[in-house]
């Protein structure tokens, strides 16, 4: 690898990537006030399609709940833009990486040692951000989701919840990230086929991991105990061909008023997991419609789909890093100099991992695209398995509760919904006209 200090970032690089950040933000900050603007303007009248639904105290509490969150995620974007240039351009990353460097007192450190000090820095970069993103993070809670009625956290619990996070992060992530150093410095250029088999083991483990062992450090799952609704569920998994370990409830009300259910784990520890603010919200039809949603996923394979394209993004994204860490003008052109005497792997590593989102951002819609038609599919088997009507009823109620606009400004919604608007979905299950209540069994 030629890394001869030439004395400066290499000016283009720096340029497109200063360009690429600003264009990013304020694309971003475009499509929020278009959408503050929207939803305002319709704020006044209930959408001819939910007027029998939906009153106009509960839509005026959407359009300022959407115009609230999408003017605190305009801070998020200029605060974000400003610290990733703050850590490349700016050269905070480089300083970090100089004052960890000099802790080491060796010019020329062991293995062992440079190892050390390459997790350190990875470390070191995501507890900073994370302490550069919390402010922004306890005013989404204690001021915005307080406001509307939604944050059920007390500042005890959000501590706790950190806390707990960190300390799993680092204690599962430390091991992984040891190993993918040690292979990007000793398994020879083929480093990245090896790290990518370690990171797909991993990852396919957590999915066994997370909901059996993890999830429950946070939140309280007890058995579903009504039973007119589980028989409704087993009926419903039977004619879908899909078997479930178990039908949870979780303490969602303690941290959130927002409802919501899940399905998690793979193999034989699947589980269907209902928010007990779901159960409160929805009828068990509703609820009937709202699995066979879900189901509705997994019977298109969009579970599978989404597993192979993040693994094949995971694989595209190592042979990048192993093709980047390789030229100095990736570290100089983005703000960093890179070790002379020491192994660059982690810098490599931490520079790619702050740099790549920008270089994906104008993905987004066609994510967004992806995942909107796998939607209308999932909506399409439900309707085929469940009441129709439950299911247009079910997502009224849900868009009701969670504060979700009616009236999502077009160009939002086709760069960044990862659902359709519920008129569109209405549209398509053919219950854009009144919709009857079903009656609970």
């Amino acid at each position: 690898m030629d890394l001869t200090p030439l004395g400066h970032p290499i000016p283009m690089l720096s340029w497109v990537f200063a360009a690429l950040v600003t264009t990013q933000a304020v694309l971003r900050l475009v499509l929020l006030a278009r959408q503050v603007r929207h939803v305002q303007s319709h704020r006044g009248q209930v959408p001819s399609a939910f007027s029998h639904r939906v009153g106009l105290a509960d839509h005026q509490k959407a359009a300022d709940y959407s115009s609230a969150k999408a003017q605190l995620e305009a801070a998020a974007v200029l605060t974000g833009a400003a610290v990733l240039l703050a850590w490349t351009l700016l050269g905070g990353l480089d300083a970090l990486n100089h004052a960890l460097r000099s802790w080491i007192h060796d010019p020329m450190p062991s293995p062992t040692t440079a190892l050390s000090y390459q997790i350190a820095l990875v470390l070191a970069i995501t507890l900073i951000s994370a302490l550069a993103d919390a402010p922004l993070d306890l005013l989404r809670h204690f001021g915005v989701e307080q406001r509307f009625g939604f944050n059920r956290m007390t500042l005890k619990d959000y501590a706790g919840d950190a806390l707990k996070g960190m300390m799993l992060g680092a204690a599962l992530m430390t091991p992984v990230l040891a190993v993918v150093l040690w292979l990007m410095g000793q398994a020879g250029p083929e480093w990245w086929l090896w790290a990518f088999a370690v990171l797909a083991c991993f990852q396919l483990l957590m999915m066994v991991v997370v909901p059996t062992w993890i999830a429950p450090l946070f939140n309280r799952f007890a058995p579903l105990n009504d039973q007119v609704l589980e028989a409704r569920v087993r009926q419903l998994m039977q004619r879908c061909g899909f078997d479930a370990q178990d039908l949870l409830v979780m303490d969602g009300s303690r941290r959130s008023a927002h409802a919501n259910a899940y399905f998690t784990g793979l193999g034989r520890a699947k589980r269907v997991v209902f928010f007990d603010t779901l159960l409160k919200t929805l009828s068990p039809q509703e609820v009937e419609a709202v699995l066979a949603h879900e189901l509705g996923h997994f019977r298109h394979r969009h579970v599978i789909q989404r597993l192979v394209l993040m693994l094949a993004m995971s694989l595209l994204g190592l042979w990048l890093l192993g093709a980047a860490s390789q030229w100095s003008g990736f570290y100089l052109g983005l703000g960093v100099q890179p070790n002379l005497l020491a192994p660059n792997d982690g810098l490599a590593l931490a520079l790619f991992s702050l740099t790549l989102p920008t270089a994906l951002f104008l993905l987004g819609p066609l994510a967004a695209w992806w995942s909107r038609r796998q939607e209308f599919q999932a909506d399409a088997f439900a309707a085929s398995q469940a009441d129709p009507s439950a299911l247009a009823s079910a997502l009224v109620k849900l868009h009701t509760d969670n504060a979700a606009t009616l009236t999502p400004d077009p160009w939002v919604v086709r760069f960044q919904y990862s659902h359709p608007p519920a008129v569109q979905r209405l549209q398509a299950l053919g219950q854009l006209q009144p919709i009857p209540t079903p009656t609970a069994t």
